[in-house]
């Protein structure tokens, strides 16, 4: 197998634990980003929600603080507005993992860039400038925004990186190729680590991918991947291997054994938990 040549500087991928490039027409992920009109809808659902909201606290405050001077309704009223905008937006797509109510009725969900769920960071950064983008702007900023990237992201996707997804788009994966039968007993008897999570991705789509990438592309790609993979696998393989007949190998011999650990948790679990509490946890 050749040395991998020195590629053009790509960009980090995000939620890798590596520095895992993609570069040129590479495409990192399959589920494609919710339609505008989707996303325009829920947000419409979830910003009426929050002004009805607010109004009942403004309307709770005036009958409960008749004697309160204006000072201390002015602050309760802004207590409110912030609880209303961002506190609460936040809390609930913190805790759902990017789901609010619109987006739970229009089947939407906020998605790292990397396609992993999201975390209290991103959902605080898209809310604080959701106050300004959709709130004080009247989405005039998220609505340019949106319409001026494939993703169809805001102005908080943007700081955040993160975007929205349909949950259920009907799609169906694509297998990988199945690796090179040359491959296969070195494969079997190679030392390989646990491929991060952004590295099998990127691998698998390449793999699917790379018949439709310019030449440029796919050995641009091809060396990026080599070079996050070779480190992870010990004996290197046979002489003259081809590179991505490689990444097949490893790509489909740790995920034979990630599937093989889990089916031996599995059983380990149903060995020793009752009935009961498998079913619960399956369920989780």
């Amino acid at each position: 197998m050749s040395a991998p040549s020195t590629p053009q500087r790509p960009r980090r991928l995000r939620g890798a634990d590596s520095d895992l490039m993609i570069t040129g027409e590479a495409v990192l992920i399959d589920v494609p980003a919710a339609p505008l009109p989707t996303r325009v809808v829920g947000a419409v659902i979830d910003r009426a929600l929050y002004l009805l909201l607010f109004v009942g606290l403004i309307l709770a405050l005036t009958f409960m603080s008749g004697g309160a001077s204006d000072a201390t309704f002015s602050t309760l009223v802004l207590l409110s507005m912030v609880l209303c905008l961002l506190v609460i937006p936040v809390t609930i797509e913190t805790l759902t993992r990017g789901r609010s109510l619109g987006k739970l009725i229009m089947k939407l969900r906020v998605v790292r860039d990397d396609g992993g769920p999201i975390v209290f960071r991103h959902a605080f950064v898209r809310g604080l400038l959701s106050i300004v983008e959709i709130w004080t702007l009247q989405g005039v900023p998220a609505l340019v925004a949106a319409a001026s990237n494939l993703r169809s992201k805001r102005l908080g996707d943007l700081a955040a990186g993160t975007y929205v997804v349909r949950e259920q788009t009907g799609m169906k994966l694509v297998a990988p190729p199945e690796p090179p039968p040359y491959l296969r007993e070195w494969a079997r008897s190679a030392d390989i680590a646990p491929l991060p999570d952004g590295v099998a991705l990127a691998m698998r789509q390449f793999l699917i991918r790379r018949w439709t990438l310019s030449p440029a592309a796919r050995a641009a790609l091809t060396d990026n991947l080599l070079a996050q993979v070779q480190p992870l696998v010990s004996p290197p393989p046979p002489p003259r291997t081809n590179p991505e007949d490689f990444l097949s190998a490893v790509l489909a011999e740790r995920s034979a054994r990630d599937g093989a650990r889990l089916q031996r948790d599995n059983g380990i679990r149903a060995r020793l938990l009752p009935p009961d509490q498998l079913n619960a946890n399956i369920r989780a």
